[in-house]
């Protein structure tokens, strides 16, 4: 893509922008600094990853993987600020379930050891776990203010606090996996993997590209990658379950 076609692409945030200012939405700051800020961060990741490949360093690895989880930590807790120890709950949560996806990746032999593997899967790893904490913390906030005189109710009946909001637990759960069921639902429909997206737009044949077609000398590659995509979704439903606790 040369420069000034890059420069098109400006074009979908300027209209963005416009609708936010006409529809008086207040979005326009958010909107243009997510743009500058996202355009810097993906090409100074561009160098770190250069080298970080080149160096095959573990302690590179860690503190790269350290840092994702401390930035999603940071972004996701906003959703809960005020409550009493939700940034460590958050940490410990994108953490173990981290740390569980590549033990089966890495240990299930999905993906090999290297980091040109192991950063871009943690990536979409705690990437998913930071959009599903933000959007229980949503959905529970939501629903504790909501349901405000049923848990009152229920608390001054002798009920504890984990009874008393048990049931918008479980609606905020249930919520903040409606975009997982979907995308499972629509994935080749509506939606298309990622990877497959990569490969036809570097020139693949869309049918290698699917990994369906038979004796594709891409086939083992593509059902790795179909694997982990599991794996990171086991990943995702673990993380509701642990921010529970």
């Amino acid at each position: 893509m040369s420069a000034l076609a890059l420069g098109f692409t400006l074009t979908f945030v300027m209209i963005t922008v416009a609708l936010s200012k006409w529809q008086k939405l207040g979005l326009e700051k958010d909107i243009a600094v997510g743009t500058i800020r996202g355009a810097l961060q993906l090409l100074f990741i561009g160098y770190v990853l250069h080298f970080v490949f080149q160096t095959e360093y573990w302690g590179l690895i860690f503190i790269i993987i350290a840092i994702m989880i401390v930035v999603a930590t940071h972004n996701a807790g906003k959703r809960g600020e005020g409550l009493k120890g939700i940034y460590w709950r958050i940490a410990a949560a994108i953490a173990i379930t981290e740390t569980l996806t590549m033990l089966l990746m890495l240990g299930l032999h999905i993906i090999k050891p290297t980091s040109q593997f192991i950063i871009p899967i943690s990536g979409m790893t705690i990437g998913s776990s930071m959009i599903v904490c933000g959007l229980f913390l949503n959905h529970m906030n939501r629903e504790v203010q909501s349901s405000r005189g049923e848990i009152e109710a229920l608390l001054a009946l002798g009920s504890s606090v984990r009874q008393a909001i048990q049931q918008a637990l479980q609606r905020s759960v249930k919520a903040s996996m409606i975009p997982t069921i979907d995308g499972m639902k629509t994935v080749g429909l509506v939606q298309l993997p990622g990877m497959m997206t990569g490969m036809i737009i570097a020139g693949a044949n869309p049918v290698e590209a699917s990994g369906y077609f038979p004796g594709n000398r891409t086939k083992r590659h593509d059902m790795r990658a179909a694997r982990s995509v599991r794996v990171s979704l086991l990943g995702r439903f673990l993380l509701r379950f642990i921010l529970l606790i």
